[in-house]
C-alpha cells in the first residue's frame, strides 16, 4: 500500500508498485492494467495522481495508452542491473541468464602509457580483456586493469571460469567499499567493432568503473563496453526518478 508519510510522491510509490507487478508477471506483456479509476479506487487516492504513475510509466517505456482500450503492458527489453559492485557475471546470473565469457588478451603485468582517466596511468598494472555473450550474442566488452602489488599471482589464475568479484572475495580475501562509475556514449572500430558486432556508426554506452578497497583506491579499474541495442543496462538506485 501507499505511504503518505513517505517523502516519496504518492504517484511515485504506485509507479513503482506497477512496475513491480510487472516485472512479477502480475501484469505481463500486452495486458491491460487497472484503469485510473480503479487504482485510485483502490489505492485511496485521487484519479489525477493515478494519472501522473502510469504518464511516468508510459514515458519510461513500461506502458503504452491505446485510445479506446485503456493502458497496457509494453513488450520489455532484457534489464541487467549491471554497475552494482557485486560485478557483472553476478549480474547476469540474478538474472537467470546463461552467460558465456571469452577471455580476449590474458591477463599480464602491462607498463601503461599516459592515460590520464585511468589511475594507473604511467605505472604498472595487470590488465585483461573479456567478451561477454547471452544467446551467443556478443553484449558486452571489459577492458579491466587491476592494482600491480594488491592482486599479486593474478595472472596464475583462471579468469575464464569464474567471476572477477569471486576471485578478489575468495583469493584475496578483499570486497570493495565503494566505487565510482563515469558514463558516456562512444563509437567503436577496428577490434572492438568486430568482437561485439557493431559498425562504427552504432552508439555504445561506455562505463568507466572505479573500484575501491581498504587496501587501496581505486585498486581495481575498469572500462565497460555495453550493447543497448541487446539490453537495457540499469542501477537501481531505489525508487522511480521522475524524468526532468
Amino acid at each position: 500500500m501507499l505511504n503518505i508519510k513517505s517523502p516519496i510522491p504518492l504517484y511515485h510509490q504506485l509507479a513503482d508498485i506497477i512496475r513491480a507487478k510487472i516485472r512479477a508477471g502480475e501484469y505481463p506483456t500486452g495486458s491491460r492494467i487497472p484503469s485510473e479509476n480503479s487504482l485510485a479506487s483502490g489505492y485511496g487516492i485521487g484519479r489525477p495522481t493515478a494519472r501522473q504513475a502510469t504518464d511516468l510509466l508510459v514515458r519510461k517505456g513500461l506502458l503504452i495508452r491505446k485510445r479506446g482500450s485503456g493502458t497496457f503492458v509494453c513488450e520489455q527489453q532484457k534489464e541487467l542491473d549491471l554497475f552494482s559492485l557485486a560485478g557483472t557475471t553476478s549480474a547476469f546470473h540474478k538474472k537467470g541468464m546463461s552467460v558465456a565469457t571469452h577471455i580476449l588478451k590474458k591477463i599480464r603485468l602491462k607498463a601503461m602509457g599516459h592515460a590520464p582517466e585511468n589511475p594507473f596511468s604511467d605505472q604498472k598494472a595487470y590488465f585483461f580483456s573479456r567478451l561477454s555473450k547471452v544467446e551467443d550474442i556478443p553484449v558486452l566488452i571489459e577492458d579491466i586493469y587491476l592494482h600491480e602489488t594488491i592482486f599479486s599471482g593474478i595472472e596464475q589464475m583462471d579468469l575464464s571460469r569464474r567471476s572477477l568479484a569471486q576471485i578478489v572475495d575468495e583469493q584475496y580475501y578483499m570486497q570493495p567499499i565503494g566505487g565510482v562509475q563515469n558514463f558516456r556514449i562512444a563509437y567503436l572500430t577496428g577490434e572492438k567493432a568486430q568482437n561485439l558486432e557493431v559498425g562504427a556508426d552504432t552508439p555504445i554506452l561506455l562505463v568507466k568503473r572505479f573500484l575501491h578497497f581498504d587496501q587501496s583506491k581505486n585498486a581495481i579499474y575498469s572500462e565497460l563496453y555495453c550493447r543497448t541495442d541487446q539490453f537495457v543496462f540499469s542501477q537501481t538506485l531505489g525508487g522511480i526518478e521522475d524524468e526532468r
